[in-house]
């Protein structure tokens, strides 16, 4: 596939991933809810350079993230040294945590815990468990025995921590397995898992999401015991006012060199390590080489544009819309409007697309790409109804997350194990870009408009997304039990040596 058609798949999958949302936005805008014209114009203007940055971005990620996290993984694993792996495990989760697109989203819009001091304990969590993911593989440990364990410990401190900081850590959490995240993980995955050679060191691979999700969540409860910052004003529930178009012009074109200085400073961990391990242990050739570096280009210029657009013109539309929906009439649809968006935008995730296509070839067709994109885009669906039932009724994030998280459990002793794996994976790879840089802040917007608390009642929206998927697909998988155990094989008609077989009866 040449360069040119690659990035033009990106580029449509882009589009499909913004433009169902922008079409629900505008029509909202255009027919019950009044929005200002420069803020609508600084929309559109967003709407394209997320589009665009976001196919660069997984274009480039496809090209770099996932060869590195491929070649690391393989070479890795011809080591065979343990030590090794559980280190180097540990660095990169770190590096590539901290250039996840969707953490950055998240953290700017986080009042009271400073932006680099969240990204910097998100990543160690996701590095500790990530290592954790290793020792998994090679000890043949059964996810849902480490899931009950770790989702036990992380509602025990849940209970004593700090209320300020519980859906922070539960977001935190879902944001961490982005399109960033989620293809160097699975490729690492796949390629340590190789070095077993019985039949289950493949599905084994699944699950690393899974964890990896758990680790930010402990982590940033751990960080609540220890840190106390001031509340601040986030980031996205301001929007500024533009007298013409040319003070709109100007405040992308001032954003672009922060973010252009940001992205440097997240991407340069993983540029050197690259580097490094080029000259020290990988050695690719020539072709190979430039192949990740033009492709690491393409992740910056991608990431930049990505996080320009957001945060100058999607997110500030996101909170406006919602407060406008908050007030009057138009308070009864919030629900359903929350749901028809949910359920777009799952079913366009960057992320999304790479688990289903890897459930599919792993499954052999067992687990269909159309039967998982209909239960994420169920899941997804239900999880926005909930999160915005969340913020006008003020109901505690608990009565929500433990029994989900007990059903959950509970279904992992009634399905394959594979099942367990990709229904845990999908849930963190369904909290993607659109999760992060719209819905929260549309939900934030709803929240200040009927007066609720928006540390306590608005964040926890990508922790419910991340929960429901864990329902959906296992009762897909229980499903699949109950068939498989109903399919009775036909019976085979034997023939003897001397009897004579008539084709047309026989066909």
């Amino acid at each position: 596939m040449t360069v040119k058609t690659q990035l033009g798949e990106k580029l449509k999958e882009g589009i499909a991933s913004v433009l169902p949302i922008a079409l629900i936005v505008a029509i909202l805008c255009l027919t019950i809810t009044p929005i200002p014209t420069d803020l609508m114009l600084s929309f559109i203007i967003g709407t394209a350079m997320l589009i665009i940055g976001l196919g660069l971005f997984t274009y480039g990620a496809d090209n770099s993230m996932s060869l590195i996290g491929s070649h690391t993984g393989s070479k890795l694993t011809a080591s065979r040294k343990l030590w090794l792996i559980l280190f180097m495990s540990f660095l990169l989760g770190i590096i590539i945590t901290i250039a996840e697109p969707d953490l950055q989203v998240l953290a700017d819009n986080v009042p009271h815990i400073d932006t680099m001091v969240l990204i910097i304990t998100v990543s160690l969590g996701v590095g500790f468990f990530l290592m954790l993911c290793m020792i998994r593989i090679f000890f043949k440990i059964q996810l849902r025995w480490i899931l009950l364990f770790f989702y036990g410990v992380v509602f025990i401190l849940a209970a004593f921590s700090d209320s300020n900081f519980l859906s922070v850590a539960f977001d935190s959490g879902g944001v961490t397995t982005g399109p960033m995240t989620v293809p160097f993980i699975m490729a690492l995955g796949v390629g340590v898992s190789s070095i077993r050679s019985d039949k289950n060191a493949e599905s084994d691979s699944f699950g690393l999401v899974a964890l990896c999700s758990i680790g930010p969540i402990l982590a940033v409860l751990i960080l609540g015991f220890f840190y106390s910052g001031d509340i601040g004003a986030i980031a996205a529930s301001t929007a500024e006012n533009y007298a013409n178009t040319v003070e709109l012009g100007k405040s992308y074109l001032h954003a672009i060199p922060e973010y252009m200085h940001e992205v440097i400073m997240a991407l340069a961990p993983i540029v050197v390590f690259f580097l490094l391990f080029q000259v020290f242990s990988l050695k690719l050739r020539r072709l190979p080489f430039i192949r990740i570096i033009i492709g690491l280009i393409f992740t910056y210029v991608g990431l930049v544009l990505f996080l320009t657009g957001v945060n100058v013109g999607f997110s500030s539309l996101g909170i406006v819309l919602g407060e406008a929906l908050g007030t009057g009439w138009t308070r009864i649809i919030l629900i359903p409007i929350a749901m028809l968006m949910g359920w777009f935008i799952v079913s366009a995730e960057p992320a999304v697309h790479v688990l289903t296509k890897q459930v599919e070839e792993i499954s052999a067709g067992a687990v269909s790409e159309k039967a998982m994109r209909m239960s994420l885009s169920i899941a997804i669906a239900g999880a926005m109804g909930l999160s915005m039932l969340r913020v006008l009724t003020g109901l505690h994030i608990f009565w929500l997350l433990i029994p989900g998280y007990l059903v959950s459990l509970a279904l992992s002793f009634f399905v394959p194990q594979m099942f367990t794996a990709i229904a845990f994976d999908s849930g963190g790879v369904a909290s993607g870009p659109m999760t992060a840089t719209f819905m929260l802040p549309f939900v934030t917007g709803v929240c200040q408009i009927t007066g609720g608390n928006i540390l306590t009642d608005a964040f926890g929206l990508v922790s419910l997304v991340a929960m429901m998927p864990l329902i959906t697909i296992q009762i897909m998988g229980v499903v699949y039990v109950i068939k498989s155990r109903r399919t009775v094989e036909a019976p085979v008609e034997v023939f003897g040596d001397t009897d004579i077989i008539e084709l047309w009866e026989v066909s």
